[in-house]
């Protein structure tokens, strides 16, 4: 049981399988579908399946590799998967390991569920209601390195930064190959290979144990690590909206406080997704944020594309994932907003960047982190 992992950039939707389909990777195929094709007469769900194979490597006529992997497992309906879990990410595609999950909580402005927490609307925000909270397992993950440069094109690699360790200073430092991944999105598997995800904290962070399950357990320096830098890592909000078929996801963090000329600065990043959701082609032309300060200050941000980049989001290339940053001179904030996108009949369409809070935490002296490959982006 499996399907077709495509290398350039994104790999099959693996959400029903033909039963007698292998797993096969193709490291250098430029055709993409991110919603599996069953070619049988019949087609089960993966927790349905009970016959698993494993890939076959070989070379196709027109070039293609096929590599071998590992053999699928079952999606996880309930509980959260354990530090260790390989997997494919069932939207990008790459390879991956599972180091420890979050337990955030999930404002989708499309669903309105009963649960405890809600947020409040910021002032000015477009389409103002009650949105209620609810628990969503999001995974800390360590990304195949050799798969960064073929998702590298749909979402960044380098998402994940911090602020430099040292006062006034504006550096930012990213973690190669660290992601925030939801639970929907892993797909399991398993290797007999001892090294099956190539990064450099693989082997610094997880030690392998071929009578646990997952076989790779956490050493001392993952907990450490966790432990250290908990309060810039952790996942706590997530907020969700879609229009018009495209579904905008955002996940925002603090990063710290910096002194600027005498006063201080308040650091966030924030994750978004783009996700079209429906059959027609668009391509992202604009994006308009408005930014509240608790100090009372309004500010109006437009420009064109996001990250440099004015993506096509179609149906083999539905998704697009990127960061960014963002300072207040207040420990508080809001942000909302809307992208402009354009149909291929030339016609445009706003999209609605959902309200997220922007909130400082009290301790926000960095720790050490653990020496690794860290990359300065400033």
């Amino acid at each position: 049981m499996a399907a077709c992992v495509l290398r350039r950039g994104v790999f099959c939707r693996v959400g029903k399988y033909s039963e007698k389909h292998t797993l096969n990777v193709d490291f250098n195929s430029r055709h993409q579908a991110n919603r599996s094709r069953c070619q049988g007469s019949r087609c089960a769900a993966v927790s349905a399946l009970q016959q698993r194979r494993f890939m076959s490597s070989r070379m196709r006529p027109e070039g293609r590799v096929l590599e071998t992997v590992g053999v699928f497992e079952t999606q996880k309906q309930h509980g959260s998967y354990e530090t260790g879990q390989l997997f494919l990410h069932s939207v990008f595609g790459y390879r991956g390991v599972v180091l420890f999950p979050w337990h955030a909580r999930l404002y989708d402005r499309d669903v309105s569920p009963a649960a405890p927490e809600t947020k409040s609307e910021p002032p000015g925000a477009h389409e103002s209601k009650e949105v209620k909270g609810k628990p969503h397992v999001y995974y800390q993950v360590l990304i195949d390195t050799r798969d960064c440069p073929h998702v590298s094109q749909r979402s960044q690699t380098e998402a994940v930064t911090f602020l430099a360790n040292h006062e006034n200073s504006r550096a930012l430092y990213a973690i190669p190959g660290l992601d925030y991944v939801s639970h929907e999105d892993i797909l399991p598997y398993n290797s007999t290979d001892q090294v099956p995800v190539q990064h450099e904290l693989f082997e610094r962070f997880l030690m392998y144990n071929p009578s646990k399950a997952p076989q790779f357990v956490p050493r001392d320096a993952l907990r450490a690590w966790q432990d250290t830098n908990h309060r810039w890592l952790e996942l706590s909000d997530v907020h969700r909206e879609t229009t018009e078929n495209i579904r905008v996801t955002v996940i925002p963090f603090h990063m710290g406080t910096r002194e600027a000329q005498n006063s201080d600065v308040y650091w966030w990043r924030y994750c978004i997704r783009l996700e079209n959701l429906g059959n027609e082609v668009v391509q992202l032309r604009e994006r308009h944020w408005r930014i509240f300060s608790l100090s009372g200050t309004l500010e109006t941000v437009r420009g064109r594309g996001v990250v440099g980049r004015e993506p096509v989001l179609s149906k083999d290339q539905p998704a697009f994932q990127y960061s960014s940053h963002v300072s207040l001179q207040s420990p508080s904030g809001h942000m909302w907003g809307s992208y402009r996108l354009e149909r291929p009949n030339g016609t445009f369409f706003d999209v609605r960047i959902p309200p997220f809070s922007l909130e400082s935490k009290k301790d926000d002296t960095p720790n050490s982190f653990l020496p690794g490959p860290f990359t300065s982006l400033l």
